[in-house]
Parts: structure tokens; sequence; C-alpha cells
């Protein structure tokens, strides 16, 4: 398995998904129970395999990504070549992970305890994976209103 299984939740909502993909592989729902019950190694890499697949289709489909951290926002433009990162950096003692430190972000973005950087990063051979290890570190796959804001705002 290349990425991580989908939770029951995400089984649930891709239902008919997963139906589909059974049924590209020529297996029925009668097949499917069948070897849930006598062969569950198998059934578990037909799940594998479906969850790898919607999240292949996920992270090539995601142009950004952001994390927040108490002391940091992480903004990533995911570009065809490589990724562009805004990093939006708190020095003093606020928390920006709650309502009442990101409120005083918003009000004080010209403040000397805020500082924003830019790099862009270079994909390693595997961009897909990149993407992934950031959402196992805690990144969301948004729509990248953030990062246009702070682009804006610094350049």
């Amino acid at each position: 398995m290349k990425y991580a299984r989908l939770t029951k939740e995400q089984f649930e909502e891709l239902h008919q998904e997963f139906i589909n993909f059974l049924a590209t592989q020529s297996i029925t729902a009668d097949e499917w129970s069948n070897l849930k019950a006598n062969k569950p190694d198998l059934a578990e890499m037909e799940l594998d395999m479906f969850s790898d697949l919607i999240w292949e289709g996920a992270l090539k489909k995601a142009e950004y990504i952001e994390h927040f951290a108490p002391k940091h926002i992480y903004l990533f433009h995911l570009k065809e070549n490589k990724m562009h990162a805004i990093v939006v950096n708190v020095k003093n003692d606020i928390d920006i992970t709650t309502q009442e430190g990101y409120d005083w972000l918003r009000e004080n973005l010209l403040d000397d305890n805020v500082e924003f950087l830019q790099a862009d990063k270079n994909y390693s051979d595997d961009k897909n994976l990149d993407k992934f290890k950031m959402i196992e570190q805690g990144a969301s796959i948004t729509k990248g209103e953030l990062y246009h804001y702070f682009h804006k705002l610094i350049n």
C-alpha cells in the first residue's frame, strides 16, 4: 500500500465508487461477500488498492495545501514542477491555532512579531507521495484562498 487505507466513513461515502471499482475487476456483490468471509487477506488487498486509487486521484488534483501550527502557518501552492511555500511566523506568545490567536494575527499582520517567508521547493521523484506526507503531518488540501490572500499581501 502506497498511502493509507481510507477510514470506514470515507468508504461509506465512496460506497458507489467502491462498487464500480469491484465491478472493473469483475467482482460481484456475492463474490465480495465471499471474499470477505473466506479470503480476508484478498479482501484487504482490494480495500488497499481502492484506497490508493482514491488517494492518487485526490493528490493529483490538489493545488493547495495548508498547515497550521501554534506559531506558523504553512501555505503551499502545488505547481506542476515544484511547490511554492508561504510561511507566516508569529514570534510572540500568541497561539494562532486558537480563535483568539488567529483573530490577533488577522488584526496585526503588519506587527513586528509577524514574519513572512517564501520559498520554492522541488518535489522528490514522487510528488504525490510528497503531498501525502504533508497531509499525514497534519496539512489539509484547500482551495487556496488563504495562500492567495497572503501571496497578494506580501508581493
